[in-house]
């Protein structure tokens, strides 16, 4: 069952003569709006009459003013608002018959035959089972002379489309739900506050957070802040783990460390099934190890606050995605989901993931943990991997701790090009999983010219302590090439008997690493299997979609952004010009509009000229005659040579006299520093942990007669993340990928991603749908895993 995009057909005529309604059911989640927001305007771009359904399904029984038209106005200025605008309640009357008749009722006499659901898998369900008894409900309508045989046969079939918003992330086949990533950000928020306090006194600190059936939010949390242990329902500890436990955090007092953490999730169990409480934990903690324990709950906080960078766009893509998927659907199209898979868009079938998310909860009852994490996906099961890894280092539920054994292999980590958040959370995993594999871990100071002056000093478990959560480099790091060092750097490989080299950084280590791939021919001691993580707020490396420190950075402009455009409330119709790093790549000025609402976003890939300028400028005077007041227009730096900041804004203000004023901002490096984001901590972690293991691996392959010697394509690469997962790519055949004068990628996945701004920004434009996105089975995809049905 593939479907595919309409060939031929103008997407801004897709749905004239069809109508659409949205609606948010179940519990909030911060990114709602944004899903609402870009709902309305794409259904409006395509022709369709949208409306908002209020009040989540309450308001589609209730009827009368809850379903209400929405304008390309009234969805303007609550991109950032946290929470739906248009309101959720639980509702009891959509459970009965009667209820969905009348609210098949209410749909029918408003002509609409598409419905759009932002919701959990309970409030998907329900649509579903609508959509079944649909022609029924008209039939008895009909019967009952509420509507006609004419309106019946108008509505003779009923499209539906969800999207799932959760914090929990809990509903299977989909990466991420929407909220989560912002639950995320209020959790480490209250987890690196609680860090310093804890660190005082010498406490340990139990968190409990959200997740009943499942543990997604507490096992990144743990990751992220590198707690001592987490508990989550999909995986509950072994028999004896109060022992375990406790020696945990014996062991982690002993070597230096002034705190402990422990995150819970609120369903978090024991093998019995019988719950595991804060206070249950708490009280084991102070009877038997005597510690100032003290626990925290948090609660709805959780749902609060704005949406994140992620969730913003992650909302505007879904929302996209669900008015094409309703415009392309036929009768006999089944109900789906849209979401993201790594960064791709997909559409799966609502009742299959709706299947595996109930085998989950299955699974655990039955006592198959194992599969209980299989079925929540792949994202689910690397997060646990990696925490095992990284947590279990005295090999858990074992009575005494087992030291690896000594490999006798050195690596060493260095940090290389401009600093940037997430940067610490890589070595620290790196470091920590070297040191499980037996391997000794040298730390380099400062870059490739360190490594030349021999500023490298081997770290222990405990040097990297609380890393997770620092932002910049705590190693130095500089933008020097290797090439005017290479004798000083193959002498110092020598010299410390280094075996494998982790270079985590932006183009300079993807240059870096190149130049020591080409003096391998010279430097017999540069033979050594090398990987490069991409690091750098641009996201400019090659073979990899996102680096880390991006998702910060990205954050960083968007709640400026925010804050700027608040600056205005209450004055006149306003224009800010905003500029954004990047260096060449526009990925920043990009997405950070498409996460802040921008009316254009002026980069060097997609180049522009005096038309496109007086274009955009026109579009601006005319939106500001509306009841719009704010416009926002983002520039890449290096955007364009002659069409500089100071140009555009220039050029807005002549030509806005009397309309609006305008106000300009370069944020510079204010882009580079803060806290890193959950999602820079996680995927760093993951990124160093991956590297260590591939080394290690790699290791082994090129081990010849006592010594080893690696110089094949394949033993240098990139580790980076494209489209679905994380992958190895030799440095070399990224070459042809890239345009050296520019610092990019030739070629780059968020390109695709621009008409989505254009349109959310009201242009007419055509949106290029001929990428069919096509429905997936969830299914057959976990085949190993025996499906209970």
């Amino acid at each position: 069952m593939s479907q595919t995009h309409t060939s031929g057909q103008d997407p801004t005529t897709m749905g004239i003569g069809r109508a659409i309604a949205v609606l948010t059911s179940g519990g909030d989640a911060q990114g709602m709006n944004a899903a609402v927001r870009a709902t309305v305007r794409v259904g409006l771009y395509t022709g369709a009459k949208v409306f908002f359904i209020h009040e989540g399904y309450q308001g589609l029984v209730d009827g009368g003013d809850c379903i209400r038209p929405a304008t390309w106005e009234s969805v303007s200025m609550m991109l950032q608002l946290g929470g739906t605008v248009i309101g959720s309640a639980r509702c009891k009357d959509f459970q009965t018959r009667e209820g969905r008749m009348k609210a098949a009722y209410n749909l029918v006499k408003r002509g609409i035959t598409n419905l759009c659901v932002i919701g959990g898998d309970g409030s998907l369900t329900g649509a579903n089972q609508f959509r079944t008894e649909w022609s029924d409900l008209l039939v008895n309508l009909v019967s009952k002379g509420k509507i006609s045989a004419d309106e019946a046969k108008n509505a003779s079939h009923l499209n539906i489309v969800g999207m799932v918003g959760s914090i929990d992330n809990d509903f299977c086949g989909t990466d991420m739900t929407i909220g989560t990533d912002s639950a995320l950000h209020r959790i480490m928020e209250v987890v690196d506050s609680i860090t310093t306090t804890a660190q005082s006194h010498q406490r340990a600190f139990i968190l409990e957070v959200m997740g009943r059936h499942c543990g997604y939010l507490a096992l990144v949390t743990a990751l992220a802040c590198g707690a001592d242990w987490v508990f989550i329902p999909e995986m509950p500890p072994e028999d004896g783990w109060e022992e375990h436990l406790c020696r945990r955090l014996m062991e982690t007092r002993n070597r230096g460390s002034r705190l402990n953490v422990i995150i819970v999730a609120e369903g978090a169990m024991a093998r019995d099934g019988k719950p595991i409480t804060c206070d249950h934990i708490r009280e084991l903690v102070t009877k038997r190890l005597g510690y100032d324990t003290r626990s925290t709950i948090l609660g709805h906080v959780q749902r609060g606050g704005t949406p994140s960078a992620f969730d913003r766009i992650l909302g505007s893509r879904m929302g996209v995605e669900a008015v094409m998927a309703l415009m392309e659907a036929t009768p006999d199209t089944p109900a789906c989901v849209v979401s993201l898979s790594g960064n791709q868009a997909v559409r799966l079938p609502l009742m299959e993931c709706v299947q595996v998310t109930k085998d989950v909860t299955i699974a655990m009852k039955e006592g198959r943990f194992e599969d209980a994490v299989k079925l929540r996906g792949k994202s689910f099961e690397n997060n646990w991997n990696t925490y095992k890894l990284l947590a279990h280092v005295f090999r858990q539920f074992t009575h005494s701790y087992t030291k690896p054994q000594s490999s006798n292999i050195n690596v060493a980590v260095l940090n290389v090009g401009a600093p940037c958040a997430g940067m610490n959370a890589a070595v620290r995993a790196a470091v920590r999983i070297g040191i499980t594999q037996g391997h000794n871990m040298l730390a380099v100071h400062d870059g490739f010219e360190g490594l030349a002056q021999g500023k490298i000093e081997q770290f222990t478990w405990t040097s990297v302590g609380g890393w997770t959560g620092k932002g910049g480099s705590n190693l130095g790091t500089k933008r020097v090439l290797p090439a005017k060092y290479m004798e000083e750097i193959s002498l110092n490989i020598a010299k410390y008997n280094i075996h494998g080299l982790i270079v985590i950084g932006g183009f300079e280590a993807f240059s870096g690493g190149l130049d020591l791939v080409h003096a391998r021919e010279k430097y017999e001691e540069l033979c050594i299997p090398i990987v490069v993580i991409p690091a750098t707020v641009s996201n400019n490396v090659p073979g990899s979609d996102f680096s880390i420190g991006a998702d910060t950075a990205l954050n960083t402009i968007t709640m400026t952004c925010d804050r700027i455009k608040q600056s205005a409330a209450g004055t006149k119709r306003r224009v800010f010009i905003i500029e954004t790093m990047g260096g060449y790549c526009g990925y920043l000025a990009t997405m950070s509009g498409l996460a802040a609402g921008a009316d254009a976003a002026y980069i060097f890939e997609e180049k522009f000229g005096i038309r496109d300028l007086e274009t955009n400028v026109e579009h601006i005077v005319q939106k500001m005659k509306t009841t719009v007041k704010r416009g926002l227009i983002l520039r890449n730096e290096n955007s364009n040579a002659n069409y500089t900041t100071d140009f555009i804004f220039n050029l807005y203000s002549e030509e806005g006299k009397g309309v609006f004023d305008c106000r300009k901002n370069v944020l510079g490096h204010m882009q580079q520093g803060g806290t890193p984001t959950p999602f820079d901590r996680n995927f760093a972690t993951k990124m160093g942990a991956k590297s260590v293991l591939w080394l290690t691996e790699k290791l082994k392959e090129c081990y010849r007669h006592g010594r080893i010697f690696a110089n094949t394509p394949d033993s240098a690469c990139v580790l980076g993340m494209r489209k679905r997962g994380l992958v190895f790519q030799p440095l070399d055949e990224l070459k042809e990928e890239t345009d050296f004068d520019h610092r990019i990628p030739k070629t780059q996945w968020w390109l695709k991603l621009r008409p989505i701004l254009k349109i959310l920004a009201k242009y007419k434009i055509n949106l290029d749908t001929s990428e069919a996105v096509l429905m997936e089975h969830i299914i057959s995809k976990r085949a190993p895993v025996t499906l209970v049905k």
